[in-house]
């Protein structure tokens, strides 16, 4: 157990376009190497193509797919007595906003088209509809953590 304080929670600065501290977090996500004006480069593109293909705002695309996109229950890993059990866990708002953000960006630079944006569009897209790879993710996640549901006294 360390004994440092927890390290405070800085708000993140919403993004200049869309007044958001949701798509900031998912451009922060995105970045690599700390190229910030690249990232929102790609984010803003893909929304634009976005708008261009559904005739929807891009920012309700987004937002309804990163909410379908985020698990309700997860397996965390809980060793008893020698033996391992997978114990279905809830998992906390932050944390699931985290992983739909993970798995979007996962599954939006698995995919072959030509470039990021136009790959983030796709698969933001999907999700929204409720179809794609991330949904895929999801749902394996949750019948994991039911499949596993007899350890669930196991919860710490």
């Amino acid at each position: 157990m360390s004994r440092r304080k927890s390290a405070v929670k800085r708000p993140v600065p919403p993004d200049p376009r869309y007044d958001s501290q949701t798509v900031s977090k998912f451009m922060n996500v995105l970045m690599y190497q700390g190229k910030k004006s690249l990232s929102e480069g790609i984010f803003y593109k893909a929304m634009d193509l976005i708008e261009q293909r559904t005739g929807q705002p891009g920012v309700n695309v987004f937002k309804q797919a990163l909410n379908n996109a985020k698990p309700t229950l997860e397996v965390k890993s809980r060793r008893v007595g020698g033996a391992t059990y997978q114990v279905p866990v809830e998992v906390r708002p932050e944390r699931r906003t985290a992983l739909a953000m993970r798995w979007i960006l996962e599954y939006s630079r698995s995919r072959s088209e030509k470039d990021m944006a136009e790959r983030l569009a796709a698969e933001l897209m999907l999700a929204s509809k409720g179809e794609g790879n991330v949904i895929k993710k999801k749902e394996d996640t949750h019948r994991m953590a039911e499949a596993n549901r007899a350890f669930a006294h196991y919860r710490w």
